[in-house]
């Protein structure tokens, strides 16, 4: 944390000074959050606007059906498979919003909205079925050494006997690897129960952005020398947390989920900021800036304005996101591409 201090404040400029004062007097408020970072038990809430509003009480209604599973963890699973598309359609033949295959389907699918009919299409059913089917694969390996839930999503990947097998997570890089992704999206999706840790990289991203303060905005800019260094409001603040080795998505709606998510009165610099019109859907985010403190940020706003600092606190304010490496790289790929942002 010292160090992170002392990066800002040895930097000279105006504009750096302005964000020195703020950056300094900001973790300096918030001096005790490291100690007491992390801890708070499990949570089972979900963050706000994470799950878009009209899959949110299916979520938490059956993100509760087994102790292995919890609204998080099932937001968490679906979001990876479908990006909350109840159309997709992979090249596999998965459908829906639960990428079900259609043996998987036909074996475990259920009638989750009692209407006589298990659609693989509709979410009211394929949410639902997720849940029933995660827990089907917690019974299957109840008895195995570990982490239940842990247990489970390997069981979900490699199969169960593979489970019980190793006594575990079995040795499969993919396995491990999705097992790590589901779990650390899982922290992205839940309510925080006690505070979020301060971020190490922070001071190094707002130096980045301070040095493009005044520079034109372009829509999809991402700085390149063709587009003359301009950037837009995501395209500035995936380059700054390029600078630290961390490599967010293209889009303000995709990087919301690279973190978990600090309420407004926790907010640290280096966090980032989001805007929607929607307030109950982190789909629908539609701009993003880099949270410097004391209620500014830096951000690209829109077509004819420069790189600046902008208060945060406006209506459309909906959220954010404490960026960490492990939260970056746990955000699928492949999911449908959105627009460049506003």
């Amino acid at each position: 944390m010292r160090k992170t201090w002392l990066l800002v404040a040895a930097v000279g400029g105006l504009g750096l000074s302005f964000v020195a004062l703020l950056v300094v007097g900001t973790y300096s408020a918030a001096a005790g959050l490291v100690g007491g970072a992390g801890g708070g038990g499990r949570a089972v809430g979900l963050a706000k606007g994470a799950v878009p509003a009209a899959y949110q009480p299916l979520v938490q209604q059956w993100g509760n059906l087994c102790p292995a599973i919890n609204p998080a963890l099932l937001a968490a699973q679906l979001y990876q498979e479908s990006g909350w598309n109840p159309s997709a359609q992979s090249p596999a033949n998965a459908k829906g919003i639960g990428q079900f295959i259609p043996g998987t389907w036909e074996a475990h699918g259920i009638d989750g909205n009692k209407d006589g009919k298990r659609d693989i299409w509709d979410p009211r059913d394929a949410i639902p079925s997720a849940a029933s089917y995660d827990c089907e694969l917690a019974g299957y390996v109840k008895d195995v050494p570990g982490d239940q839930t842990s247990n489970m999503l390997a069981a979900y990947n490699a199969g169960a006997y593979a489970v019980i097998k190793y006594g575990g997570v079995p040795p499969y890089r993919e396995t491990q690897n999705y097992v790590k992704i589901i779990r650390t999206l899982e922290k992205s999706f839940a309510r925080p129960v006690g505070r979020v840790e301060p971020s190490r990289q922070a001071a190094a991203a707002i130096y980045f952005a301070q040095q493009k303060l005044g520079t034109p905005y372009l829509w999809g800019g991402n700085g390149t020398a063709e587009q003359g260094g301009r950037f837009d409001c995501s395209g500035l603040t995936q380059a700054a947390y390029r600078t630290v080795g961390i490599e967010l998505p293209r889009v303000a709606n995709d990087q919301y989920n690279a973190g978990e998510h600090p309420s407004r009165d926790e907010l640290l610099p280096g966090d980032l900021v989001f805007f929607s019109d929607d307030l109950t859907n982190s789909r629908a985010i539609r701009h993003v800036g880099l949270y410097v403190g004391g209620g500014y940020m830096i951000n690209a706003p829109y077509t004819g304005a420069v790189i600046r600092f902008d208060k945060i606190d406006t209506p459309d304010y909906f959220g954010a996101t404490r960026v960490t490496e492990d939260g970056a790289k746990s955000l699928p790929t492949d999911l449908p591409p959105n627009r460049p942002d506003a």
